[in-house]
């Protein structure tokens, strides 16, 4: 599947702004900008099995396109939502446990970059992967 890989992050794009509009602190934010973030993503039809490694935690979650769970941000933030398809891109809406609020991420593929888009509040912001 298009997804499927080990990916590492590469570049960042208003992502500490992001960050800062999502209330979390100047510390972690400097922090999260060096995270070393790898993702490994294997797709078997609509579920998707994810593990999450990074400077500061390890996770992995298992979910099925269109079906809600319960996610913890690695600031702690939770919410709730739910993963679908739209043609090639990967789009997630969760709605923050602690003020309703609604968070969008995107990932696509172009070339050989993974491009996680994030939107909240009239913030976006771009976290950019590497095929690792």
């Amino acid at each position: 599947m298009t997804f499927d890989g080990t990916w590492k992050i590469e570049r960042n794009d208003n992502y500490d702004k992001f960050m800062e509009k999502m209330g979390v602190n100047m510390v972690k934010r400097k922090l999260a900008a060096h995270d070393n973030l790898k993702i490994f993503i294997q797709q078997t039809g609509d579920k998707f099995h994810v593990k999450e490694s990074s400077n500061f935690r390890n996770l992995e979650i298992d979910f099925t396109l269109g079906v809600t769970f319960d996610y913890s941000l690695a600031d702690g933030t939770e919410v709730s939502g739910s993963w679908t398809m739209e043609g090639d891109t990967l789009k997630g809406t969760f709605v923050r446990k602690d003020n309703g609020n609604q968070l969008t991420t995107t990932r696509i593929i172009q070339g050989d970059e993974l491009i996680q888009s994030y939107s909240y509040e009239g913030v976006d912001a771009k976290r950019i992967f590497k095929k690792a």
